[in-house]
Order: structure tokens, then C-alpha cells, then sequence
């Protein structure tokens, strides 16, 4: 390459730099995120679990840790959905990794409450259903007794977030 196609394409690059520039900013037009990664003070709380699913409960263990690693304080799980199933004793073996996930969680302090109206209504006693649960009179009455006694209610459907990113841009994913 002669010197004047050298000096002729630095000069055509010394133009489209701030082009460059420019575009970059118009796609970042609000500058980047700030950090409040601040302490929470003890928050007791109520996760209201009403699963369609049993396979949901998968997705519940990990928001609770996931919580539980930035906020103490009490935490009970009222199940008064179709997920109720996996905890019952005849059920064990098909759902066992995620009920010993829950019952190690159990040990950890958290209280897992059943709904006695959705526990009936599946056709289970509290005998057919295994040991780190207690059953109560209704889900929901217990929900607002928590309610009434400070417990804040948390919706249990998390959604997974993990690699999210990689829905909008696939060829980038690590997988």
C-alpha cells in the first residue's frame, strides 16, 4: 500500500471514528447502572405457593436460598396448591430431589405449612403426608394470619433469570 492509500484510509478512519462514537451513545442513551447493594434489616415472610405443577416447587428452592442469603428473618411456606402431591409419603420417590431439597431447607428454619382444605380436597391426610409439614385449617386464612402478625407475603412464581441474557442475542451463550 503506497503512502497516499495509507494517509487516505487513516483519514477516512479519523472520520467514522465519531460516527462510531455517536452510534454507541445512541445506543446507550442513559449511561450505565448505579450500585445500592445495601443491608436489609430481618423482613419475616410468607411465600404463597399455589402451583399448577409440582415440578414448579424445582424453581422454589433456589428463590428461597437466593432471598434468604440477603434478608433474615422468619420464613414459612404455605402450599395450598396442586404441588401438594409431592409431599405426599407415596410420592417420595418420584419427587424425592426436590422434597430433600425442602426438608433440608426445613432444618434451616424454614416452616412449611399445608392447607388442610387443599390437602382433603386431593384426597390426602395428614398421615399420608411426610414429616417436616404442618398441616393448617386454610392456606389463604393462614396467609392473612401471618399478614396480620407482620409476616410480608411473597409470590412464589419465580421466573428463572439464569442466562436470560442469551434470549436476545443466542450466538453469545456459553452453552
Amino acid at each position: 500500500m503506497s503512502i497516499k492509500h495509507l494517509n487516505t484510509a487513516l483519514f477516512a478512519l479519523c472520520l467514522a471514528a465519531p460516527l462510531v462514537s455517536i452510534a454507541a451513545d445512541d445506543m446507550q442513551p442513559y449511561g450505565t447502572a448505579k450500585e445500592n447493594l445495601h443491608k436489609y434489616p430481618a423482613i419475616n415472610r410468607v411465600y404463597d405457593v399455589n402451583y399448577s405443577d409440582p415440578k414448579q416447587l424445582n424453581a422454589l428452592v433456589p428463590f428461597i436460598k437466593n432471598v434468604n442469603a440477603v434478608v433474615p428473618g422468619k420464613v414459612v411456606v404455605v402450599l395450598h396448591g396442586t404441588e401438594i402431591r409431592a409431599f405426599a409419603k407415596e410420592n417420595y420417590e418420584k419427587y424425592q430431589a426436590v422434597i430433600d431439597q425442602l426438608a433440608d431447607l426445613s432444618k434451616q428454619g424454614v416452616e412449611f405449612r399445608m392447607c388442610n382444605n387443599a390437602m382433603h380436597a386431593a384426597g390426602f391426610q395428614s398421615n399420608d403426608i411426610v414429616g417436616f409439614i404442618t398441616v393448617v385449617p386454610a392456606g389463604f386464612a393462614e396467609i392473612i394470619d401471618l399478614q396480620r402478625k407482620g409476616y410480608k407475603v411473597i409470590d412464589a412464581s419465580p421466573t428463572a433469570v439464569k442466562d436470560s441474557r442469551y434470549l436476545d442475542h443466542p450466538k453469545e451463550s456459553k452453552s
